[in-house]
């Protein structure tokens, strides 16, 4: 069982390696060109990102197509790929209402992030019953992607360097508060329990579309002439 455990492990790590480097390389090349100042259109200073075209958001769902695409080819893939996009919908479905719902009741203040936190979690946890192999890999590559930037927002909060990694949005959503409580509130939580998630969830997506197509080709494949 433990040699089991300890292949598995070693499988994963193997597989989120190159993904990980990838990520870490545009998190530490966003945060180079927010401190000089580049382009706001791929480098915006702004909360949140400012939607800027250099970061790591986007590559949940390509990578989650990667790593589906690996794990069917090595027998890892799911029972059934449109039961794992099912899955995928309904947890986009769980988070979006649930953000609609939270929204009327609190408007933007920390009610409605936290119910929306909660949203995401569920979402992506649901993932795991469809497809274990691809909701530990996206896990596993999600806390790499996320985990080096808690710590580039903790740096950049203690030594407010005004980049989108410690600035708060505008509005009276976040009050005043120490430095530490700030870095927990913005960094912390948001990065492990809405973005890990959201890697989990969007990587399903595509990672569900990818495993069925690649299921489509190999039944081409070995279908008699």
């Amino acid at each position: 069982m433990a040699e089991t455990t300890n292949k598995n492990v070693s499988t994963t790590n193997s597989l989120i390696l190159i993904p990980s480097v990838i990520t870490l390389a545009i998190t530490i090349l966003r945060l180079i060109g927010e401190l000089q100042n580049w382009s706001p259109a791929f480098f915006s200073r702004a909360a949140g990102g400012g939607g800027a075209l250099v970061g790591i958001s986007w590559l949940a769902p390509i990578f989650g197509a990667y790593f589906a695409v690996k794990l069917v080819s090595a027998g890892s893939g799911p029972a059934s790929a449109m039961k794992s996009l099912l899955r995928a919908v309904i947890g986009v479905v769980i988070v979006v209402v649930l953000a609609f719902v939270a929204t009327k009741v609190f408007g933007q203040g920390p009610g409605a992030l936290g119910t929306i936190t909660v949203g995401m979690i569920v979402a992506a946890v649901i993932q795991q019953g469809t497809w274990p192999a691809l909701f530990k890999t996206l896990l596993t590559y999600g806390l790499a992607a996320r985990i080096p930037v808690i710590i580039v927002m903790f740096i950049a909060i203690r030594g407010d360097w005004g980049t989108h990694y410690d600035v708060v949005p505008p509005g009276d959503s976040f009050p005043a508060m120490g430095w530490m409580l700030k870095w927990v509130m913005i960094g912390v939580v948001p990065q492990l329990l809405v973005w890990v998630p959201f890697t989990i969830l969007s990587g399903s997506i595509l990672g569900s579309i990818a495993a069925a197509i690649a299921g489509r080709k190999s039944q081409t494949h070995a279908a008699p002439a």
